[in-house]
C-alpha cells in the first residue's frame, strides 16, 4: 500500500479548494440570475397593472363608460402584454362600475 507524500496531499487539498470555490461561485451566479428574473417579472406585472388602470380610466373619461371587455382595450387603446406570462381576469359588473381586475402570473414551467 502506497502512502501519499506531503506534496500529493497538498495538491489534492488545493484542487478540492479550487473545486469548492468554483462551485460556490457557480451557485451564487445562478441564484443571482434567478433573483433578477423574479424581479423582472414582478416589474412587468406592475407595469401591466399600471397600463390596465390607465387605459380603463382613459376609456371611461373619453367614452363615459368602462370598457366592456379586455379585448376592447386591446383593440381601441393599444393594450399589449405577454399572454404567456400573465393571465388577466377582467370582469364587468356594469358600465359605470369599475371592473374587477385580477392579474395572475402564469407558471413558466408549463411552457
Amino acid at each position: 500500500m502506497r502512502r501519499f507524500n506531503q506534496k500529493q496531499t497538498h495538491k489534492i487539498q488545493k484542487w478540492s479548494l479550487s473545486i469548492f470555490v468554483f462551485l460556490t461561485i457557480l451557485i451564487l451566479f445562478f441564484e443571482g440570475l434567478s433573483s433578477l428574473s423574479s424581479n423582472t417579472k414582478r416589474r412587468q406585472k406592475e407595469s401591466l397593472e399600471t397600463a390596465l388602470l390607465r387605459n380603463i380610466t382613459y376609456c371611461y373619461t373619453l367614452e363615459g363608460s368602462y370598457p366592456p371587455n379586455l379585448q376592447y382595450l386591446k383593440d381601441n387603446y393599444g393594450l399589449t402584454y405577454d399572454e404567456s406570462l400573465f393571465f388577466v381576469d377582467y370582469r364587468v359588473t356594469g358600465s359605470n362600475i369599475f371592473p374587477d381586475l385580477t392579474i395572475i402570473e402564469r407558471d413558466s414551467d408549463n411552457h
